[in-house]
């Protein structure tokens, strides 16, 4: 089978791939977000979603998508994205509104087209947008934090003491802990929430869960869990091993398998990993659904291979 992952050409989960998929009688290419090419109308006869190519001249026709020179993935001078029997999301790179938007109909246009996309790109959309996750999460029934989202300062400081004068702002968008404050001052909390009102981002409060310096991230595929983390912080409120959280074996209880797995539906993710977050009365709350999960770590604690496992999943 021919496997696309849409991943950075430094990126240590592409290679992993590349090698699980090689061990399995696999072709596994890179291809990057920005070099795919959308055309509509005036079919002749081409067929395809894309294609990574090295030349004009080798795009699939008007109608389809295609990558408008090589990305490092393939030695092949074309690739109609139509070809691959699957895509894998390694990375959702920043970008504008219009950016964002035309990525996930790309993604959309690929799954219509009977190629299939880990994750889905409803999923991806849902769980990269903090608010719709916690939307979701809430109305499947699972415990999150107490959250406040506005666009106005003033709605903000209002929520801000609702929320008990202690918060953690978090970008609608965004991971690994990236833009992610807590503010528990009312001065600091008044320039923090005026700067972000200027800068025509959407504020989203969630009240400060003291916790004992740790979580847990779990990591599911296809309906089952495949294992947990336990991420410790020494000194910092945000446990990511991104940001210098080390990562520790942990088995997986019940009730955190169960919520994982819902918040997994819940999102419509058949890979994710979910982050529980435990205060320090043992009250856990569901915190975030990774549509795009990271398992470096989690190898390491559990010795799983991951990629294989991924890789298996998809073909």
């Amino acid at each position: 089978m021919l496997i696309g992952v849409l991943g950075n050409s430094d990126s240590w989960y592409v290679r992993e791939l590349q090698r699980a998929g090689s061990e399995l009688g696999h072709e596994v290419v890179r291809l990057e977000f920005s070099r795919i090419v959308a055309a509509c109308g005036q079919r002749n006869g081409a067929r395809g979603i894309g294609t990574q190519t090295t030349s004009h001249a080798s795009w699939p026709g008007i109608h389809g998508l295609s990558i408008s020179e090589s990305s490092g993935g393939t030695n092949d001078a074309s690739l109609s994205l139509t070809e691959l029997n699957a895509v894998i999301i390694r990375t959702m790179p920043p970008g504008s509104l219009e950016q964002v938007v035309y990525r996930m109909d790309v993604l959309a246009r690929l799954e219509a087209s009977g190629v299939v996309v880990l994750n889905s790109p409803k999923s991806v959309e849902c769980a990269v947008d903090k608010y719709l996750t916690t939307a979701k999460l809430e109305e499947a029934g699972l415990p999150v934090p107490a959250t406040v989202v506005c666009e106005n300062s003033d709605d903000a400081l209002v929520a801000f003491e609702r929320l008990c004068g202690d918060v953690v702002v978090k970008p609608i968008f965004g991971s690994e802990g990236r833009g992610i404050l807590r503010v528990s001052d009312p001065d600091l909390a008044l320039r923090t929430f005026r700067t972000l009102e200027r800068l025509d981002a959407v504020l989203y409060l969630q009240r400060f869960v003291d916790h004992p310096g740790c979580d847990i991230r779990v990591l599911v595929l296809d309906g089952r869990v495949l294992g947990g983390m336990r991420r410790v912080s020494d000194g910092d409120f945000r446990t990511n091993v991104s940001r210098e959280g080390r990562g520790e074996a942990h088995v997986v209880t019940d009730t955190e398998a169960e919520w994982a797995l819902r918040a997994a539906a819940a999102t419509g993710a058949r890979f994710a990993g979910i982050d529980i977050l435990y205060d320090r009365d043992g009250n856990g709350f569901v915190i975030e659904v990774n549509a795009v999960p990271g398992w470096r770590a989690f190898e390491k604690v559990t010795g799983m291979d991951v990629a294989r496992v991924v890789i298996e999943a998809v073909t």
